[in-house]
């Protein structure tokens, strides 16, 4: 069973969602039946990273999948401080809404900083949701570590980064994604993770979406704390030949977290769900059998 990026966000799926900043509409979608799952995506893109894995996941999970605000079909307010902390009451708002108080948690890239802040206020008691397991695939875990693109450098300077916006076209972001990939993608689908970007002129904030690098840095010791120290399981699927997380990074998991499940994706770069898909549903299977 597969889709398309059309099908992907047809049909009316933005619904309002609050957070202390104000009310945005947040794209969303469900399906599946079971326990809950919730999925969070990467920077630049959106949800739609997660669609080769999906038909797994909503056999086994009710999974919610969303895109976060500044990303995919979600509301890209040009005007705006983003950062991961309201990423994560967006988060939490959107489990008060749909009645989830249990809930499994896959993320990547962008999204491991949001679950590290969720996992942060899970050991402080004030998350309210439960977490049967968190598995992680690639992202900046440790920002020491971090190793960023040329790209996000001209985003995160205060002189080049606006300007950016009004420079990118579709070509040179896909010159940019490839560079991250090992198992390259087809023209198509990088056409695709384009469109998630370019939707609703997101294309012109990536300067304000990469402060998130600003925020690992800040808070680092706050998220690395709560990641090595959990008592939710944690399982890693990490792509070894991932320029920006890749090989380092699993190095330092399994030096500082040695009884966390780490899988080893020797071929691949740092989208794992893309580029290994058949590899990355048999792990989730097994990660969530119960």
């Amino acid at each position: 069973m597969s889709t398309t990026l059309a099908a992907w966000y047809a049909g009316n799926h933005r619904a309002p969602i609050t957070v202390a900043k104000g009310t945005w509409q947040i794209f969303s979608r469900v399906e599946g039946s079971g326990p809950w799952c919730t999925l969070f995506h990467g920077f630049p893109t959106s949800s739609w990273d997660w669609h080769l894995v999906w038909p797994t996941l909503v056999a086994r999970r009710k999974t919610l999948a969303f895109d976060f605000l500044g990303f995919g079909d979600s509301d890209k307010p040009a005007d705006h401080t983003y950062e991961i902390a309201e990423q994560a009451d967006l988060v939490a708002a959107l489990w008060k809404a749909r009645g989830i108080t249990r809930t499994d948690l896959v993320v990547h890239d962008y999204g491991v900083s949001v679950a590290q802040e969720i996992l942060a206020r899970h050991t402080a008691g004030t998350l309210g949701v439960e977490i049967p397991t968190v598995t992680f695939m690639n992202g900046g875990i440790y920002p020491d570590l971090h190793r960023p693109q040329p790209a996000q450098l001209m985003l995160l300077d205060p002189e080049q980064g606006p300007k950016l916006g009004d420079l990118v076209t579709a070509e040179s972001f896909a010159a940019g994604l490839r560079r991250t990939y090992a198992i390259q993608p087809t023209d198509a689908e990088l056409a695709d993770q384009w469109e998630t970007v370019h939707r609703r002129d997101g294309h012109r904030i990536g300067h304000l979406l990469i402060q998130y690098i600003r925020d690992r840095q800040r808070f680092a010791g706050r998220w690395v704390r709560a990641l090595e120290t959990t008592s939710i399981p944690r399982h890693f699927l990490w792509g070894m030949l991932d320029p920006v997380s890749g090989g380092h990074m699993a190095t330092r998991i399994a030096e500082r977290m040695p009884s966390a499940d780490l899988v080893q994706l020797d071929d691949v770069g740092h989208w794992p769900q893309l580029e290994a898909p058949e590899r990355v549903r048999q792990h989730l299977e097994r990660i969530l059998t119960a």
